[in-house]
């Protein structure tokens, strides 16, 4: 199978293995959603029908669900999980100082508000997710639909040119891609969108930060901590 995958896909394979090294039986972990998470998803069933661990997932999205149940693995939610040990998630952007950029799957809310329950969150990534400002990518707002046409124009004052996806997440929102946004200060960034009445949440993960971010390269995976 290994030799069948793109170039892309080997890297999130090889990195995802790497991620699910971190966990240990009788864990509860965040599952994330997208092709990287994916590719985690699939390791971790792998590892636990062969070492038989016990673990108890609880995913960010209703893919992930679907997927983590497919393969067997033990889905629960957060309220019956409580605190988490460890949530893996792929990311569309990190800077050096491991800020990120996700919800290029529409799954934003889920995914920050499982991060934020989790003591560590570790994050995998290719080298060409690496910025020196956040931004590039296109920056996913989740808003309440009566509020988009509000928080479009509140957004456009940020600097940025909002665009709705033509989406709704698992909690019957919708999505504004925000484009054009040079994200000198994350936290500050995130929480002044976050200030704007009718946003949900934005996809800026600053005030919250990857712990470890494994980096899949050429010369293969290189571990990243913050603060490092």
């Amino acid at each position: 199978m290994f030799a069948e995958l793109s170039p892309d896909d080997k890297a999130k394979y090889v990195a995802a293995k790497r991620a699910v090294n971190f966990v240990e039986d009788g864990m509860k972990l965040g599952l994330g959603t997208g092709s990287t998470a994916a590719w985690m998803v699939r390791c971790l069933a792998e590892r636990v029908h062969k070492e038989g661990l016990r673990i108890k997932g609880v995913p960010t999205s209703s893919r992930t669900a679907n997927l983590a149940r497919e393969l067997g693995l033990e889905v629960i939610t957060l309220d019956e999980a409580g605190r988490l040990d460890i949530t893996i998630d792929g990311t569309d952007e990190f800077d050096a100082n491991l800020n990120l950029i996700k919800g290029g799957g529409g799954a934003l809310l889920q995914e920050k508000i499982v991060a934020s329950a989790s003591d560590k969150m570790i994050v995998i990534a290719d080298f060409g997710k690496r910025v020196t400002y956040l931004g590039q990518f296109p920056l996913p707002i989740e808003v309440l639909p009566m509020a988009k046409s509000y928080v479009a124009r509140e957004l456009t004052k940020l600097g940025g040119q909002p665009q709705l996806r033509d989406f709704k997440t698992d909690n019957g929102n919708l999505i504004l891609d925000v484009h054009e946004l040079k994200i000198i200060d994350p936290i500050e960034m995130e929480t002044k969108i976050n200030q704007i009445v009718g946003v949900v949440t934005n996809g800026l993960f600053a005030v919250r930060p990857a712990n470890i971010l494994l980096l899949a390269t050429n010369e293969g995976v290189k571990t990243i901590k913050k603060g490092a």
